[in-house]
C-alpha cells in the first residue's frame, strides 16, 4: 500500500509540476531573469504551494506516525550551515542554468526535450560524488 500510495503522490506531484509550468525551462528561466520581462507567474505557483502544504504539514509535526501507519520522519535541524547554504547555491546556480529542477526533469524525462536526460545525468552524477565524498569522510 505505502508504494502505491507513494506512485499516486509522485504522479499527482509531476502532473502538478506540468500544469504549473515549472517543467518548461523557458518559463522557469523566465521567472529567474528579473533584468528582462520578469514572470511571476511560478512565484504564486510556490505561494500556493506554501499555502496548501502549511497546515497539513504542522498536524504532521504532532504526529509520531504516518496515516499509513510508518514513523513520523520530517527534519528537526533548524539551522543554517556552510553545507546547507552551499548546496542551495549550487542548487539555485544549476536550477538558473539549465531552467530544470529536479522533480520537473524526471516529469519530463522521456518529452524529448534533450535538456531533460543530460540534467538528469548531471544530478546522479552529483550524488554519486556527494555520496563518495561523504563515505570518504566517514571513514576518515
Amino acid at each position: 500500500m505505502r508504494q502505491l500510495t507513494a506512485l499516486l503522490a509522485g504522479l499527482i506531484f509531476g502532473l502538478g509540476l506540468l500544469l504549473a509550468g515549472m517543467a518548461n525551462p523557458a518559463k522557469v528561466l523566465g521567472f529567474l531573469d528579473l533584468t528582462k520581462a520578469w514572470d511571476p507567474s511560478l512565484a504564486l505557483v510556490m505561494v500556493a504551494a506554501i499555502g496548501v502544504a502549511f497546515l497539513p504539514f504542522r498536524w504532521a509535526g504532532r504526529q509520531t506516525r504516518t496515516l499509513l501507519g510508518a514513523p513520523m520522519q520530517l527534519p528537526h535541524k533548524r539551522e543554517l550551515d556552510r553545507r546547507l547554504i552551499g548546496g542551495s547555491l549550487l542548487f539555485g546556480v544549476g536550477w538558473g542554468i539549465a531552467g530544470i529542477c529536479p522533480g520537473p526533469a524526471l516529469a519530463i524525462l522521456l518529452s524529448g526535450h534533450w535538456q531533460a536526460p543530460l540534467f538528469v545525468l548531471a544530478m546522479l552524477a552529483g550524488m554519486l560524488a556527494f555520496s563518495l565524498l561523504q563515505r570518504r569522510k566517514e571513514q576518515a
